[in-house]
């Protein structure tokens, strides 16, 4: 017999969270990815039925049910509206709009379900945030970029998925870093929507165009074909660019000695996320309320850095990982149980 737990969100200065106790130890969570782009997001995905899986081992049985498929905002709205039909108890979203969301989420209020988005917040007061703050992730590796260039460059962006909620607040992010360097000039900006074959080829195009240009702020997803252009253009020692958290490009990193930075936005937010949800479900409570970030709703998690000084340590770490496995962590059941009393 499932738990039917009755969560009441509000976001003004801070979460109050209630929910009946459980009779049965005994959970569904709905698993709702709108873009299948790139193996970081099946990786999220396998991570967080790994998470579920781990519960079992405390007597806690988590079933997940996956919606993912490349999906517009009406297409992801109809996922939460399948979850809601299906009766689960808990929905975790990576979502393709911060608030296109707001009523489907409130329905989903009304149904006694708790919503936790990652990787992107959301708007809505009837959700919380369980994931990276995005913007500071940008802000970061715009940092490591300006401070190497030792705030005098040319430097290009390439960006992700014009629109989407996690890139508008990384451009945010590194614009306000550029800007407090007077010696840093913004000569160039693109769109390469996360995918390593256009990243690789607007930074040719790019290249082609500012063959002078010191350094690239470049997004995950296509770190590793803007490098191949640059290493293709022979300007490896004269570029410092931004890099990703993927092995086959930390293992070219090493190989090379580029010069990058990567903030990490690890796969594992969305098992962090569902590990917080089944305590919610539980009715723990947060020792610290979600109230963080733009929407008041936010619970962000640790941004681990990559540079020079542990890139190889990072290498070790990845070893016998295929290439397409990302750097990642996540809060354990463990860690996750240390933010509520």
């Amino acid at each position: 017999m499932r738990t039917l737990a009755k969560i009441t969100l509000a976001s003004v200065s801070a979460l109050t969270i209630t929910a009946f106790a459980a009779q049965a130890e005994d959970y569904k969570i709905g698993l709702s990815n709108g873009w299948v782009g790139s193996e970081w997001r099946t990786q999220m995905i396998d991570e967080a039925k790994a998470a579920a899986e781990a519960w079992g081992e405390k007597g806690v049985e988590v079933e997940v049910v996956v919606q993912s498929a490349n999906v517009d905002v009406p297409g992801q709205i109809a996922h939460v509206r399948n979850f809601i039909s299906q009766g689960v108890d808990a929905i975790i979203i990576n979502p393709n709009s911060p608030t296109a969301f707001d009523p489907v989420f409130a329905q989903a209020k009304e149904a006694g379900i708790l919503v936790i988005s990652t990787d992107a917040e959301v708007s809505s007061p009837d959700a919380i945030y369980v994931g990276i703050d995005q913007k500071t992730w940008a802000m970061e590796s715009a940092k490591w970029l300006a401070e190497t260039l030792e705030g005098e460059g040319k430097v290009v962006a390439i960006n992700g998925v014009s629109g989407h909620p996690a890139n508008e607040m990384r451009v945010s992010g590194y614009r306000e870093v550029f800007e407090g360097y007077d010696g840093i000039e913004i000569v160039n900006e693109v769109n390469a929507n996360w995918d390593q074959a256009q990243g690789q080829q607007a930074m040719q195009n790019l290249l082609a165009t500012y063959p002078d240009i010191d350094g690239v702020w470049v997004q995950d997803g296509m770190a590793a074909g803007a490098w191949r252009s640059i290493m293709d253009a022979g300007k490896v020692e004269d570029i410092a660019a931004t890099g990703e958290i993927r092995k086959d490009f930390i293992d070219l990193w090493v190989e090379n000695d580029f010069t990058s930075g990567a903030s990490v936005n690890p796969p594992g937010v969305m098992a962090s996320a569902l590990n917080v949800a089944v305590l919610m479900l539980q009715g723990k409570e947060l020792k610290e309320a979600a109230d963080k970030g733009q929407y008041g709703n936010a619970m962000y998690l640790p941004i681990p850095f990559i540079d020079g000084d542990n890139v190889e340590d990072v290498a070790g770490e990845l070893d016998g990982k295929p290439g397409y496995y990302s750097f990642t962590s996540a809060l354990s059941i463990e860690d996750a149980e240390a933010l509520f009393n």
